[in-house]
């Protein structure tokens, strides 16, 4: 889960009902936080990566390379946590586009720069670690500079690193919750990577491939999920709660022009972005990631709702909630793993994640439609 994500719900609440000293403060203890956190899982993975591959079975002939493109990515982690910082942080204040521009030319820059230090320099998977690096330094600088220059709100006084306990423990309480959500959801798909080492390499470079893209195409739904958070919250602050269920509907229906795009236009790109992502033409590996993302991008429909409704929960201080979709996820893996995958191999791998979509889709919007503040939209919207 994204460091931005455990405190964008308070900043953008301060910033809502116009407390502006309360954000100032909340950013300055956000940062030392997200310093401390930092260390913490920069010294923690690098002490247990090794012992981590060699428990998920890893093939021999690529565990050395795995591990080596970890152990750069978390040696050098505190870069994406000070850009998630930064872009959420503008989020806060209502500011969702720039964080986009500037995700966008970090994936642009993560491409242009694997396919360099890749074959010209053949650097091999270091070179794409380093890549991911460099391109997520570019884009935190680029964040840094817009707030320094056109977002001075954003910039905490001397008076701002003052200890207030209160807002350590509302900081604590929902990064908390967040971390344990991340933690399961993490947990679950680290079982799944266990299922899916067993099927060889080429199947693992396959997965990681289609994971890129994905990742990729699922920009729009990742950034209009965590603006939806920010908007819910600041309208909550501001005491505005009628613009909230329009805001959130019309985030869903975005998701789903969204998906539209991707249906109609990525069949046509589809195998010369994957030759061109993997660097390879092996027909297992392109024939398994264009099967998974030819099976993922109609659920993308799903996929949208999910996004937005989990990430509204977030903004209405929920933490609970959002956490038992990611129980469900956790043992929907497991049971995947363990029942499903064993019988249909592959494929089983391909549906996994969708399914369960489905599943948390399903209690995430009960609830959220249940939910007190949603239920005074609907009185209200009668009026």
């Amino acid at each position: 889960m994204a460091i931005d994500a455990k405190y964008a719900g308070a900043w953008a609440r301060a910033f809502g009902a116009g407390d502006e000293k309360r954000l100032k403060k909340i950013i300055a203890s956000s940062l030392i936080v997200t310093f401390a956190l930092t260390i913490v899982i920069m010294v923690g993975t690098l002490l247990f990566l090794e012992p981590i591959l060699v428990f998920l079975a890893t093939p021999a002939e690529i565990i050395s390379e795995a591990y080596s493109y970890i152990f750069i990515i978390t040696l050098f982690s505190g870069v994406l946590f000070a850009y998630n910082l930064l872009s959420g942080m503008l989020r806060a204040i209502g500011n969702s586009f720039t964080p986009l521009i500037f995700l966008i030319i970090s994936s642009i820059l993560n491409i242009i720069f694997d396919v360099i230090l890749i074959t010209r320099f053949s650097l091999g998977i270091r070179g794409a670690a380093l890549a991911t690096v460099f391109a997520q330094f570019v884009s935190a600088l680029l964040c840094l500079i817009y707030i320094l220059k056109s977002a001075k709100i954003l910039v905490p006084t001397k008076q701002s690193f003052q200890k207030n306990p209160a807002i350590y423990r509302e900081l604590c309480a929902q990064g908390l919750s967040m971390a344990l959500m991340g933690g399961i959801v993490h947990t679950g798909t680290v079982i799944l990577q266990y299922a899916i080492n067993g099927f060889g390499s080429f199947v693992i470079a396959g997965h990681v491939c289609a994971r890129k893209i994905f990742t990729f195409i699922n920009i729009p739904n990742t950034t209009l999920g965590l603006s939806c958070s920010t908007f819910v919250s600041q309208n909550l602050g501001a005491g505005k709660i009628a613009r909230i269920k329009k805001g959130v509907f019309s985030s869903i229906l975005i998701t789903f022009a969204w998906a539209f795009i991707l249906l109609a236009a990525l069949p046509f790109f589809l195998r010369p972005l994957l030759v061109f992502i993997s660097g390879s033409e092996n027909p297992e590996l392109i024939q398994y990631a264009s099967k998974y993302l030819r099976v993922m991008i109609p659920f993308f429909f799903v996929l949208g709702i999910l996004v937005i409704t989990r990430n509204s929960l977030q903004g209405m201080g929920e933490k609970l909630l959002p956490l038992i979709s990611s129980i469900i996820e956790f043992f929907g893996k497991i049971l995947f793993t363990a029942f499903l995958i064993p019988v249909f191999g592959t494929t089983g791998i391909i549906f996994c994640e969708p399914v369960i979509w489905c599943v948390m889709t399903a209690q995430l919007f009960f609830v959220f439609i249940r939910h007190p503040v949603f239920k005074g939209l609907a009185i209200n919207s009668k009026k």
